[in-house]
């Protein structure tokens, strides 16, 4: 909670992890059932591999002099992908507080005021990452409201919706964030054309959100795509570019369907995949929060650190 009252006036510049499943399973070895890495907060080892994957990244901030960002291993810790696990929703609402606390101990034990590090909460779609949503905005608000409750009542200063694909989710994760006193974060994976799965442009898709929430959102971000797909839906002369904030982009740039059936990591290119934030940061300057996601591991942020110096 230390800065939930400025999420919105971030300044200077922030990292965040990279792929945070895809590198415990195919770097590590890890066995993650479902991508659902909170499964690991059941286990000593498993909170033990969860420190080690976030010291690299505590170190990494250290060495640039960037803020961090630390994300909670919730993204699947919603109602069905729980169920499927096993878990009810009494056992969803432990898990998410207990990922909050892990993060506040590490804060506590290497950070410090100037070190800005940030605890945000994650929530992940309903259903895949790659599949339009068919929640209604009351249905998804109703849907994610659990989560977020459990969230909200820890010191966690943000949430945020990641891999979302449709307007109305994402404004249903705003506004239950909203009604719990808690900032909210979306971001949106698009297609190779810089779209989201339906065809809405980013443009259309932020001020959507932004008319129907009264700007709720602290900030917008785009993740699991790569940079080639994400350009094409920019528009840096546009109003709505100055709400666009982050990124955490894919090491491959094959499409969502071709990733999804891979048996293997794409690692791509880090200093390529570096080059073209480069790129999108000097087109955008508003964008501030450089991360990765699936394929890119510590090695890959180093090399944007050192690209968006």
């Amino acid at each position: 909670m230390m800065y939930r009252q400025n999420i919105a006036n971030l300044h200077g510049d922030f990292i965040t992890d990279g792929g945070m499943n895809t590198t415990l399973m195919f770097r590590h070895g890890i066995e993650i059932p479902l991508f659902a890495t909170f499964v690991l907060m059941d286990t000593s080892e498993g909170r033990q591999q969860l420190r080690a994957y976030y010291l690299e990244y505590i170190e990494l901030a250290q060495k640039y002099g960037k803020g961090l960002i630390l994300e909670t291993p919730t993204w699947r810790a919603n109602r069905d992908w729980g169920l499927r696990l096993g878990y009810d929703l009494t056992q969803l609402d432990r898990v998410n507080r207990e990922s909050v606390q892990m993060l506040i101990g590490l804060r506590d034990e290497f950070g410090d005021e100037a070190s800005r590090i940030l605890i945000n909460g994650t929530i992940g779609p309903q259903g895949d990452g790659y599949k339009l949503s068919d929640l209604s905005v009351e249905e998804a608000e109703e849907y994610h409201s659990h989560q977020i409750a459990s969230l909200s009542k820890t010191d966690v200063d943000m949430v945020t919706g990641y891999t979302l694909t449709t307007v109305a989710e994402a404004t249903g994760i705003a506004l239950a964030a909203a009604n719990h006193g808690v900032p909210s974060v979306i971001s949106f994976t698009v297609e190779t054309n810089g779209r989201l799965l339906d065809g809405t442009s980013l443009g259309e898709a932020i001020n959507q959100i932004d008319a129907a929430t009264g700007r709720s959102p602290a900030y917008y971000m785009i993740n699991c795509s790569h940079p080639s797909h994400i350009m094409p839906g920019l528009d840096p002369s546009a109003e709505w570019s100055s709400r666009l904030r982050g990124v955490r982009a894919n090491a491959s740039s094959q499409s969502h369907d071709s990733l999804d059936g891979a048996e293997q990591i794409d690692a791509g290119h880090a200093l390529d995949l570096a080059e073209q934030y480069k790129t999108m940061t000097r087109s955008l300057p508003a964008i501030n929060i450089y991360g990765g996601c699936c394929g890119t591991d510590c090695s890959h942020v180093a090399a944007i650190c050192e690209a968006c110096h």
